[in-house]
């Protein structure tokens, strides 16, 4: 039932895809000439994926973002602004890093809200709060939760993968963007080690307030992001890397499991004070950054002032995956 309904998924989309595009063909000769500023700041870069165990695989390819002003440009599908603002407990923009969709389809395996304080005279606005919007292929399943920029460790709280299983931390550096943009994530696990990591490096290339120019730079992007999840699948699955189920089929309570253990984790602190280090997927040559002092902020207590647990939410997929 599964793969009938994956096989009519990719018909509909190719369908759907193929007239959307006509239509915006159709809508260029009466696009808007770009201007000076804009809601959403349009970055290209690279992502990287390099996997050491129990089988070597690496790959990279060419993305496109967007980092789009809630405030201005609200996203069907994602938290508004005044909800970022709400969780994070912040009182200034926010921001969304994102593969916005592309004629009918989308396709974000992970999205990032920086959520700032208000600037106050004289001084540039401050990142305050990161939440990460981590979305799941082929189930569709979606997890949302705070962590701090620069630096912070969560334990694993999705199957992202079938190549890997529930067990591990994931370490997350995300950089406040600016001209540049980079955001990392490495797994730690109990038994492999550090075995994983996946990058985002990307630069600042333009800004735009015009839908068509929007549509036009992000065409089929969504779709080359999915196909190049499916066809990196296939090349694990040559390598003999071991295919594991859904952990909803193991446990039901895999995720106040992971809840539990990222309690753990903040309650250890013992990663908010670490001295500074190469940045996660850097080169060698990359500078170094000292970690926030984390400990401090009010993601990580509660009103008695002791460590209390992250603010994460799951959102369930729809049939026939749920």
């Amino acid at each position: 039932m599964e793969a009938l309904y994956l096989l009519a998924s990719l018909a509909t989309t190719l369908l759907t895809s193929a007239l959307l595009s006509l239509l915006l063909l159709l809508r260029l000769p009466f696009a808007r000439r770009p201007g000076s500023g804009g809601a959403a700041r349009l970055y290209e870069g690279r992502v990287r994926h390099s996997r050491r165990r129990p089988a070597g695989h690496a790959f990279e390819y060419a993305v496109r973002y967007a980092l789009v002003d809630l405030d201005l440009l609200p996203l069907s599908g994602h938290l508004s602004a005044a909800e970022a603002r709400s969780i994070a407990s912040t009182s200034g923009p926010v921001r969304l890093l994102t593969v916005p969709k592309s004629v009918g389809y989308e396709q974000n395996p992970l999205s990032v809200y920086y959520c700032y304080d208000a600037a106050v005279q004289g001084q540039n606005e401050d990142l305050k709060m990161c939440i990460a919007e981590v979305t799941n292929t082929p189930w569709g399943e979606k997890v949302m939760f705070t962590f701090q920029p620069g630096s912070d460790l969560v334990a694993k709280p999705l199957h992202v993968s079938p190549f890997m299983d529930m067990s591990g931390n994931w370490s997350i550096r995300a950089d406040a963007p600016g001209n540049n943009l980079y955001v990392a994530i490495a797994v730690q696990h109990p038994t492999l080690g550090n075995y994983f990591t996946a990058a985002l490096d990307a630069k600042l290339v333009g800004q735009t307030n015009d839908s068509v120019k929007l549509a036009t730079f992000f065409w089929l992007m969504p779709h080359k992001v999915a196909a190049g999840i499916y066809w990196e699948a296939f090349r694990l699955w040559l390598k003999n890397v071991r295919f594991l189920d859904h952990p909803r089929y193991l446990s039901g309570s895999y995720r106040s499991e992971a809840l539990k253990r990222d309690l753990e984790i903040r309650s250890s602190c013992s990663f908010l004070h670490q001295k500074p280090r190469e940045s996660i997927g850097r080169s060698s040559t990359a500078t170094t950054d000292e970690t926030t002092e984390n400990s401090n902020h009010q993601d990580y207590k509660d009103g008695r002032g002791s460590i209390g647990a992250r603010w994460c939410v799951w959102r369930d997929a729809q049939w026939p995956w749920c």
